[in-house]
């Protein structure tokens, strides 16, 4: 069963934050071979070119009405105030957590997933430098920064940046299996932090 991985993009997203987990998803689809557990696209509320954070421009594959069906949907971080602002960025979330099989974020993505109300009464953590912010925004979470990603089993949350590229490697475990996620993390020649 090939799974659809949809990562979500905005102007001022963290590079890594969506590169980490695109090139793992694809990595282990590379290193699976002709049964390819992933399919990985971009998802942006247009299909306009975005600017990430440091400037890169990035095109999404699909917009949020040629989405299409996701079994994963992950939500990075950068700055998000913009995001938060926009009602119908955070109802699309909201909507396409009912469907999916889970829900990642990545940094303060956690931030969206909060707004959109999926992690209230769970534990969760994001970026060590937003731990107060986000505790302080969302009361009703219990925000940890003990830990590099936090899974709750349909929601998963991680630290900021590198720690995306953790979660989404025990993603691949939970979703494809240990064998290949540690092929995987040898193949990015990646040094796997598993907690």
């Amino acid at each position: 069963m090939t799974r659809t991985i949809g990562i979500y993009v905005f102007d001022n997203v963290e590079v890594l934050d969506f590169a980490g987990p695109y090139e793992v998803f694809t990595c282990a689809s590379r290193v699976a071979g002709a049964a390819a557990p992933f399919q990985v696209r971009t998802i942006g509320a247009g299909l306009a070119p975005l600017r990430a954070r440091a400037g890169l421009s990035i095109q999404p594959e699909a917009d949020f009405a040629g989405a299409g069906k996701l079994d994963v949907l992950i939500v990075p971080g950068g700055v998000v105030t913009a995001e938060l602002a926009k009602p119908e960025v955070i109802e699309w979330i909201a909507a396409m957590a009912r469907d999916c099989e889970l829900v990642a974020s990545v940094c303060t993505g956690a931030f969206l997933l909060a707004q959109a109300g999926l992690l209230d009464g769970q534990d969760a953590t994001t970026h060590w430098e937003d731990l107060a912010d986000l505790r302080a925004a969302y009361p009703q979470l219990n925000v940890r920064g003990d830990r590099r990603w936090i899974d709750n089993g349909g929601i998963v949350t991680s630290g900021g940046i590198s720690a995306g590229i953790d979660m989404s490697l025990h993603l691949v475990e939970r979703l494809a299996g240990r064998e290949l996620a540690l092929r995987t993390a040898r193949q990015m020649e990646y040094d796997w932090s598993e907690a």
